[in-house]
């Protein structure tokens, strides 16, 4: 993989922190201008190790193509649900007006709105593990809840999403 293009900006204002970000096809490193040449090859590196780990986490494999998508869900299913949950398919589709996803558990579907390609991971995760529950428990009765929150970032996705939903106006909701 090729070294992206790196600008590095000094400034005498700045005492002690380091920080990076991308802009466009650059990464932007920003150091204070007291550091040395030796200093700065330190930090430019480290920062760019440090935003490559980032990006990397923040991207889920299961964004790629609906069977990585059910590849995900299998994974999910095994590790909270006791492999219990068996969808006949999961997919993505475009934008739900009112819905983050659904599914139907007669057919064994679930559609997964196009608007969590962005979201971390981890609010992905709890999503499908949502409607995998859905699977065992079609309602949102005490059964249901108790499936959904062995995954442990439930109510911190659950904020994540009712923020999400509020600052872009979607009044979305779970199901």
């Amino acid at each position: 993989m090729a070294e992206p293009r790196v600008e590095v900006r000094r400034s005498p204002r700045r005492r002690r922190m380091v920080s990076a970000y991308r802009e466009g096809d650059t990464v932007v490193v920003l150091l204070p201008a007291r550091m040395t040449k030796g200093e700065e090859k330190h930090w430019v590196a480290e920062m760019l190790s440090r935003l490559q780990r980032s990006e990397t986490r923040r991207k889920s494999p299961a964004r790629t193509s609906d069977e990585a998508l059910m590849a995900r869900c299998t994974e999910l299913s095994a590790r909270y649900l006791d492999s219990l949950a068996d969808p006949v398919s999961v997919r993505w589709v475009p934008p739900m007006r009112t819905r983050w996803a659904s599914c139907t558990p007669t057919e064994g579907t679930i559609r997964v709105s196009e608007r969590l390609r962005d979201v971390p991971p981890w609010v992905l995760d709890y999503v499908l593990v949502h409607e995998l529950a859905h699977l065992l428990v079609p309602g949102h009765g005490k059964d249901f809840w108790e499936w959904v929150h062995n995954y442990p970032k439930t109510e911190r996705a659950m904020g994540y999403l009712e923020g999400l939903s509020a600052a872009a106006g979607l009044g979305m909701t779970e199901d």
